[in-house]
């Protein structure tokens, strides 16, 4: 697998370059619109976050033309710039989607980069869902590759194959050849960085901006003849051997012929993806077993790994650090029931009665776990116990459903910006964004 005409990196390059956009069936179409429809509501709804106005201002110190628009601002910046920008901004409320193939957060690192290149170059809707609809599909086939232990290994993975990711569907809207799609591949690969210890600040977000910002750049770069090793994958001291992973023989023979789209995972908590499980094993038991939090004498919480490593704050002392306490979130949603974006103030995090329900509170990682299940045991005050189970990277709503409540999550998050009638037609131009012919002009359409 190592020759570089037949390895992974190569047959990777060969799977972006000659699959054809018919071949791709209509509902994964369907997928990829609803998947643009959360991110463009959460980037709405993440567009004042104070990391957004810090990145503007280095935008602004640093100068550049202005080429594409920096969602909900009403100015444009450079290409580089729109790609950062308005990737931190939809990550910034860690409110976006989560794909477990892909190890992380896919579409905060490829929509912001994919839709700067098509405002600018004018590609149609259709172009510019064909683009994400292959760049999933790598950044899934190499996160397999990589497999859990990239993950446990400190590596923010989001951030790591967000950057192949983005240059795969930038490779495409910029029409690249075999060769020049490896060398994308190849810069992106050694630009691929970003650590799990910055959870809770604001390079979290930022490494989704950054993502698709370097993605971007690799595909800019390889058109201009800029080299790259063509084996950056598996070759020796490769990102493989460096940062964990292996050629999987699987992966390469799936390419093409299945496209993850499907088992993305869009949020209804506006926390991380690690404490949806939790509340909703939680709530299950409160609401069947009509229990209020003062009948409540302990929680138990027994989670994944991979969950307590990302989730398992014992204190939030911002709005931030709750985001990643499966502790707080929990007994937010039980005390409050709110889970949306009001529930992540440092005033929310510190509130007495919600820490003194985190006192009763007990989290312990169980390794026999999978992916992001847990399992939550009430005990009520009058010695009754009550457990429930949940997983919900395995409980994913049927496409029509998800349709229903993405399409109810933009109008809650883009009304507030866009105004209700507003938001409604861009629902409505989303559902029939094959059909665009510009997406220059569906941003205009957002004002």
């Amino acid at each position: 697998m190592n020759d570089k005409k037949t390895g992974l990196t190569r047959a990777i390059a060969r799977f972006i370059v000659n699959t054809d956009a018919n071949d791709i069936p209509p509902e994964v179409y369907e997928h990829a619109k609803v998947a643009f429809m959360d991110w463009l509501g959460v980037i709405m709804a993440g567009k004042d976050d104070p990391l957004v106005e810090k990145l503007i201002h280095y935008s602004d110190l640093m100068g550049g033309n202005e080429h594409a628009t920096i969602l909900g601002h009403g100015i444009k910046k450079s290409l580089r710039d729109a790609a950062l920008i308005n990737g931190a901004a939809s990550h910034a409320l860690d409110f976006d989607d989560s794909s477990m193939a892909f190890l992380g957060h896919p579409s905060v690192t490829m929509f912001p980069a994919f839709l700067a290149l098509s405002e600018f170059n004018g590609k149609s809707g259709m172009d510019f869902l064909y683009s994400y609809i292959m760049a999933l599909k790598v950044g899934c086939a190499i996160g397999t590759c990589a497999g859990m232990e990239h993950y446990m290994s400190g590596w923010h993975s989001t951030s790591t194959m967000g950057h192949f990711a983005s240059a795969t569907g930038c490779s495409r809207l910029l029409g690249l050849n075999e060769e020049q799609t490896l060398y994308a591949l190849g810069i992106a690969g050694t630009q691929a960085s970003g650590l799990k210890i910055s959870f809770g600040t604001m390079c979290k977000p930022f490494h989704a901006g950054k993502a698709g910002q370097s993605g971007m750049m690799a595909a800019l770069l390889a058109l201009d003849g800029f080299t790259a090793a063509q084996d950056v994958l598996e070759g020796p001291s490769g990102y493989f051997q460096v940062a964990k992973g292996h050629v999987d023989e699987e992966v390469i023979n799936n390419l093409g012929k299945t496209w993850d789209i499907e088992t993305l995972a869009q949020k209804y908590h506006a926390s991380c993806h690690a404490t949806h499980s939790p509340i909703e094993a939680a709530l299950a038991i409160t609401q069947k077993e009509n229990i209020t939090c003062k009948d409540i004498k302990s929680i138990a919480i027994d989670a994944a790994k991979i969950a307590t490593d990302a989730a398992g704050k014992p204190v939030a002392k911002t709005g931030l650090e709750g985001k990643f306490s499966i502790s707080y979130c929990v007994a937010n949603a039980l005390i409050r029931g709110n889970t949306g974006m009001q529930a992540f103030t440092k005033e929310k995090v510190t509130d007495p009665e919600v820490n003194e329900l985190m006192g009763r509170t007990t989290l312990t990682t169980d390794e026999t776990l999978s992916s992001l299940e847990s399992k939550v045991t009430i005990q009520t005050n009058d010695g009754r116990v009550f457990t429930a189970n949940a997983d919900i990277m395995n409980d994913i709503p049927s496409l029509e459903m998800k349709k229903v409540k993405i399409t109810d999550k933009f109008i809650d998050l883009a009304s507030p910006v866009l105004g209700e009638s507003k938001a409604k037609t861009i629902v409505e131009s989303i559902l029939t964004l094959d059909k665009m012919g510009s997406m220059k002009s569906f941003v205009d359409m957002l004002g």
